[in-house]
């Protein structure tokens, strides 16, 4: 059959219980976050043990050291043979290569099943996204599945689509992203500064890549829509999503300038999990939709960028 394969991710797609339920999203890998005490914790994507704003806060405190690492090929294999001694073929969609050692670990468990179950198959795709934008993918993939198109057929889409998902917001401070090597450009220095909000998308790399800098939020929240703009395909089309760190009232203010102004299908509203929240930190807040496929060095992106500084922020 067709459909008969499910789709798993890791813990950096950021997609809860209820999520991953509605859209068909059968399992994911978690890794592992590094809490300042030395204690390893699986970076649980439902909050079971602590809730999202209690994490970040701790987070804030600078002085707490937390890092990350990522699942052992050994928990990859388990997640593998759940599906696969059930008769299901794996569509593995996983975190960027730009930035995690976690895709190399998906594809050599699945070498490591070849022979053990030679009637399967396992395919493994790098997103180059990371967080909301690997949620989008493995969504969309999904309903590819749904539709009954093959493993092989929604992971060629995947491929062929991924830079077509972008992420426009700001990171209030840019300290943590720095810390783990998160943010490809030394531009983001200047997100440090008070009021300063360095905007970013991802570029062809899957990093994030500062296009631009407003200052404030009311112009970060006109960039954000008129970045949308330039840049969508079909918003009416599209579920779009809104992830944020301690940030709710900011991220309900761009939900409601978004949906005034593109008037989406439905905008979902998210929480960073745990894995990609080490990176993020607090003060995070950003849409990611499904537009035209990024260019190289996002020249044509920042140049967008800029022509809204100019012409619609103040």
């Amino acid at each position: 059959m067709k459909k008969d394969f499910v789709i798993i991710s890791d813990s950096a797609c950021d997609l809860n219980k209820e999520l991953r339920d509605r859209f068909g999203v059968a399992d994911y890998v978690p890794g592992h976050v590094i809490w300042p005490d030395g204690s390893d914790h699986l970076a649980d994507l439902d909050w079971k043990d602590i809730s999202p704003d209690d994490y970040f806060t701790m987070i804030s405190d600078k002085k707490n050291v937390f890092s990350t690492g990522t699942p052992s090929i050994a928990d990859v294999m388990d997640c593998y043979e759940k599906y696969l001694s059930q008769g299901q073929d794996v569509l593995a969609i996983v975190l960027s290569t730009g930035i995690s050692g976690t895709y190399g670990v998906f594809v050599t468990a699945a070498n490591e099943l070849k022979d053990k179950y030679p009637d399967r198959k396992i395919v493994v795709v790098d997103s180059l996204r990371y967080s909301t934008s690997l949620a989008l993918l493995c969504m969309y993939a999904a309903g590819l599945r749904n539709m009954g198109k093959s493993v092989d057929e929604v992971a060629q889409w995947v491929e062929e689509n991924k830079h077509c998902v972008h992420q426009i917001g700001w990171m209030d401070d840019l300290f943590y992203c720095k810390r783990m090597g998160r943010v490809s450009n030394v531009a983001a220095v200047m997100g440090t500064l008070v009021g300063i909000k360095a905007m970013a998308d991802f570029n062809e790399e899957g990093k994030n890549y500062v296009i631009g800098k407003t200052r404030g939020y009311n112009n970060a929240y006109t960039a954000c829509v008129e970045y949308m703009k330039a840049t969508i395909l079909n918003p009416e089309t599209q579920i779009i999503f809104i992830a944020q760190t301690l940030r709710k009232k900011e991220a309900e203010e761009l939900r409601a300038k978004i949906q005034e102004e593109l008037n989406p299908k439905e905008i979902i509203m998210t929480t960073i999990g745990p894995s990609c929240g080490t990176a993020i930190g607090p003060g995070f807040v950003a849409a990611f939709y499904f537009g035209r496929k990024v260019t190289k060095g996002l020249e044509k992106e920042q140049q967008i960028f800029e022509k809204i500084l100019k012409t619609k922020c103040k």
